[in-house]
């Protein structure tokens, strides 16, 4: 395959590039899964054991966009080309213009930026190519890293729900928050 030029490509920035899922990113997935600190943060649950045809499922019916689950799913890359994680368009609701975003970056890229560099791309993509309104979303208690990066995107904490999941032997609270358009474009604008 030619050389890409990336000069002008809308899905990436000076750090990161977002890109289809492709078969391939099977085993990036099936590694992923023996983070359980992560995991558990992203589904609120302690899941099975990753297993290789899981993953390869995944990988497969996430592939190109072909996705049936609602979400457009995206692998997270550095510009070198090395896959740091993936992220989702979810919940899209076009009647009421909200939708959320499910994120996750490998353990040995967290807290490098790469997150919030990503998070703007997708948002700037439901906020101004879908005509999207409100981001809406959560983090689960404890997540100090996600509630951060929130934060940092202009998010406003909307409020908590309450005891909503039982992990680990306790009660833990959803962190709601919110992101109009308006409030992405005028914090774009500061920067």
């Amino acid at each position: 395959m030619r050389d890409i030029d990336y000069s002008n490509y809308y899905w990436q920035d000076d750090k990161v590039r977002l890109r289809a899922i492709e078969a391939e990113d099977w085993e990036s997935c099936y590694i992923s899964g023996f983070d359980t600190p992560a995991r558990r943060l992203l589904e609120c649950a302690i899941e099975l054991p990753p297993t290789i045809s899981g993953a390869k499922k995944f990988a497969e019916e996430n592939a190109d966009f072909s996705s049936t689950n609602g979400r457009i799913m995206f692998t997270i890359e550095i510009l070198n080309g090395e896959s740091i994680g993936g992220i989702n368009l979810n919940s899209i609701d076009e009647r009421n213009g909200t939708f959320s975003i499910g994120i996750v970056i490998d353990k040995e890229h967290r807290g490098k930026g790469y997150g919030t560099r990503a998070m703007k791309i997708l948002l700037k993509y439901a906020f101004l190519e879908r005509r999207l309104n409100k981001f809406n979303d959560y983090v689960l208690e404890g997540n100090e890293g996600s509630a951060r990066m929130m934060q940092k995107l202009g998010c406003i904490q909307e409020g908590v729900r309450r005891q909503v999941v039982y992990i680990n032997g306790q009660y833990l609270d959803f962190i709601l928050f919110g992101l109009t358009k308006d409030e992405f474009i005028e914090k774009q604008n500061e920067i």
